[in-house]
């Protein structure tokens, strides 16, 4: 049965697993691997007797051998070169005036290449930057762009619990965290307290999500109302250590409840609180408005002349006229015009067309004096 070896590349860096073969390795030795871009040395970290429960033994990869005396004087003086390496790049992105921070250098062991990792706000023209790195060492030289987690994660740093940040010790993919996480967590969105050193959000919100998920799934929708069998309560938040609830009755008290209590006076089904609906305003009955009278046609051009004896319909009869003194002593008349006096037709006054001044147009007034 083949060993299995927990190899780091860098101080505090990720833990990778290599097939040990034949040999005989104990931890804090150095070993060859072969990677992708080429042979580098990494230190033994662990060494395990089966490989990791959440990886195949086809996903591990041989080691190449031990590392001998030569393989050590080797790594030790590129490890000097990478800290000139360090100190000439930045001096040439001053020069250069460059928007960007070297993070780290990386040389592999026959120094056949160079990796500058860094950081940027955008993209960067560097073109001139890797002739001078060209120039200055002879080799082949990579600029490689990382985000800020990649950059804690190989720089290392101590987080807000103490202990050495999780992406440098063990965590090899980075998962998307969301401010939602916070959230359903009940925590306080104080970015001082639930960022990082990177300035991202922390990574150890994402461990219990699903511990959390869960438990909301079994609790009712926090400031929801629903209707019990005590009446109407709101809920107002709920404690996944405790698996408690805390419900606003509708008296004004607030009551902290478990989830077995919540389901005796709930049920099964939560049925939501709906608000019962005002009866609506009796409007005053409307007084119902007459009629228009409708006005009655002309006569056609070819109808009859009307009849000067009958009255003309739509008028009452003609009424005598009673007699009353006036002052002078003549007679006046009131009422409907007599029966035998014709109708006098009326006639429809014209008007006259209001003049318009234009606009602009000055006022005349009429001058007496012309």
């Amino acid at each position: 049965m083949s060993t299995t070896l927990g190899l780091r590349f860098r101080e505090n860096g990720q833990i990778y697993y290599f097939d040990a073969l034949s040999y005989g390795v104990r931890v804090g030795e150095y070993v060859l691997v072969k990677t992708d871009q080429g042979t580098a040395m990494a230190r033994v970290a662990s060494v395990l007797d089966a490989p990791p429960a959440d990886m195949q033994a086809s996903e591990i990869k041989p080691i190449l051998r031990l590392a001998s005396n030569e393989d050590m004087i080797q790594h030790d003086e590129n490890r000097e070169l990478a800290r000139d390496a360090i100190r000439h790049c930045r001096r040439c992105i001053n020069e250069r005036n460059l928007d960007m921070k070297l993070v780290d250098v990386e040389i592999l062991l026959d120094r056949s290449k160079m990796v500058f990792y860094f950081t940027a706000p955008g993209r960067i023209d560097f073109r001139e930057l890797v002739k001078d790195l060209v120039k200055a060492y002879r080799t082949r030289i990579e600029l490689r762009q990382i985000g800020v987690r990649h950059e804690t994660q190989m720089l290392g740093a101590i987080g807000n619990c103490g202990q050495m940040c999780c992406c440098a010790r063990f965590i090899r993919k980075f998962q998307p965290v969301t401010i939602k996480m916070a959230k359903e967590q009940n925590l306080f969105l104080n970015p001082a307290k639930i960022s990082g050193m990177c300035g991202r959000l922390l990574c150890c919100l994402a461990y219990e999500q699903n511990a959390y998920e869960e438990f909301q799934r079994r609790c009712p929708k926090i400031g929801k109302k629903y209707q019990t069998s005590q009446g109407p309560v709101k809920i107002l938040r709920s404690n996944l250590f405790t698996e408690t609830l805390s419900i606003y009755t509708e008296s004004g008290e607030e009551r902290e409840i478990t989830l077995e209590e919540w389901r005796a006076i709930a049920g099964e089904t939560w049925t939501p609180y709906i608000t019962p609906q005002q009866a609506p305003q009796q409007r005053p009955p409307q007084q119902q408005r007459p009629a228009p009278q409708q006005k009655a046609p002309a006569p056609a051009a070819d109808a009859p002349a009307p009849d000067a004896s009958q009255p003309p319909q739509g008028l009452l009869p003609a009424m005598p006229a009673e007699p009353t003194d006036g002052d002078d002593g003549e007679v006046v008349a009131e009422g409907q015009p007599a029966a035998d006096a014709p109708a006098r037709p009326k006639r429809k006054r014209k008007r006259k067309p209001k003049s318009r001044r234009p606009e602009g147009a000055p006022t005349t007034t009429p001058d007496s004096g012309e």
